[in-house]
């Protein structure tokens, strides 16, 4: 309650600044309309927050009212210099930034019923953030007339990926598709393939493991260039690249997964005249599942890091590193970033595919289950 209170008076403080002591609030034109009614939705928010949040079309009621608050905002924002615009409008965004803050408590706190709804309410938390972060920086680059070689507004940064979109989508094609696939696969693949000898040989431990180790330390910046030395300025020598960055996370989260069976489990397919590949794919394996899960989450980013640093050192003239390389140095900002949210979009569904496929095949494990 004590933040409803905080959340209306700010309300209040912001239609007497905006309305009152402010000679130019007639200047926001259209959107006045929104902000007159910004005090009405504090009070009804503050009387009938529990019976609003408890019931599905409430939250949505709220939802949709600090929406057509953030448009408002944004359109006045726009529409005016910040020097021009009644300065009471950074109060309503103090305001709105803590209402958007409440409305993705009470939706994280949401019964879904069935699976579907509470998949989407689940999706909704982290979209109502994003989109918060994205519309309190909006409102500050914009506001505060924010030179655009030092960060564009995401309005800029969305108007360039729509001009851009069949360059971004080569460059997509050339570092993900290509070299990013391909390195992932070989890298996870190998890294498996030897865990899977490493624990069939012993003596491997003592003699790979170390060298694995130094292969692991070594920096991407000295690696790239002798990788294009060796296989080209083509997508090849990236994906070699990727593969040298994730064959030894592999290698090490797989050892650590076999080695995880418990005592016992061993004992009883002992007993059952088990041999060896039979415990492993029908007990060690299944076990290990988490822990290979886990390198595969890890190597899904750094897959996309690798590939990107490496078409810094030698590239045809496409792919995501030659893009932001090239860009920065014109001073095209927007599509600098552009490129960034492509590789920030695909490198996060790849982890959320990796995720979603964990879930499927390890539902068994505490840490699925608990989550």
């Amino acid at each position: 309650m004590k933040k409803a209170r905080l959340i209306y008076w700010l309300f209040i403080i912001c239609y007497v600044v905006q309305f009152q002591f402010s000679s130019d609030w007639m200047l926001l034109g259209e959107n006045t309309i929104y902000f007159a009614l910004m005090p009405l939705i504090g009070v009804v928010i503050l009387v009938f927050r529990k019976e609003l949040t408890e019931s599905m079309p409430g939250k949505i009621v709220i939802s949709l009212l600090v929406l057509s608050g953030c448009i408002a905002t944004l359109n006045s924002v726009h529409i005016f210099e910040s020097e021009t615009y009644a300065w009471g409008i950074w109060l309503y965004v103090a305001a709105l930034t803590l209402i958007i803050w409440e409305v993705m408590g009470f939706w994280s706190k949401a019964d879904g019923g069935d699976k579907i709804t509470g998949l989407v309410i689940n999706m909704l938390v982290p979209i109502l953030f994003g989109g918060m972060l994205l519309y309190l920086w909006e409102m500050l680059t914009v506001g505060f007339q924010v030179p655009q070689v030092l960060l564009p507004a995401p309005s800029m940064i969305g108007t360039a990926f729509v001009n851009s979109m069949e360059m971004l989508w080569a460059d997509f094609q050339q570092t993900f598709l290509k070299a990013v696939l391909a390195g992932f696969f070989i890298g996870c693949c190998s890294g498996f393939l030897v865990a899977i000898l490493v624990d069939k040989v012993p003596f491997l431990q003592r003699g790979l493991l170390p060298l694995g180790n130094l292969a692991s330390a070594l920096p991407i910046v000295g690696v790239a260039p002798i990788m294009v030395m060796w296989f080209g300025f083509d997508w090849q020598s990236k994906a070699a690249v990727v593969v040298m960055m994730t064959f030894f996370p592999m290698l090490v989260n797989t050892l650590a997964g076999l080695k995880s069976t418990d005592r016992i489990e061993l004992d009883l397919m002992h007993s059952y005249a088990a041999n060896y590949w039979q415990l492993l794919f029908k007990v060690r394996l299944p076990n290990a599942l988490p822990f290979i899960f886990n390198a595969l989450k890890i190597n899904s980013t750094l897959s996309l890091i690798g590939a990107i640093v490496a078409e810094f050192f030698g590239t045809p003239i496409v792919g995501m590193g030659f893009r932001i390389s090239t860009e920065i140095g014109r001073m095209n900002v927007d599509v600098v970033w552009a490129s960034i949210a492509v590789a920030a979009l695909s490198g996060s569904l790849f982890y959320a595919l990796l995720a979603f496929i964990e879930r499927q095949y390890t539902g068994w494990h505490p840490s699925i289950r608990v989550s």
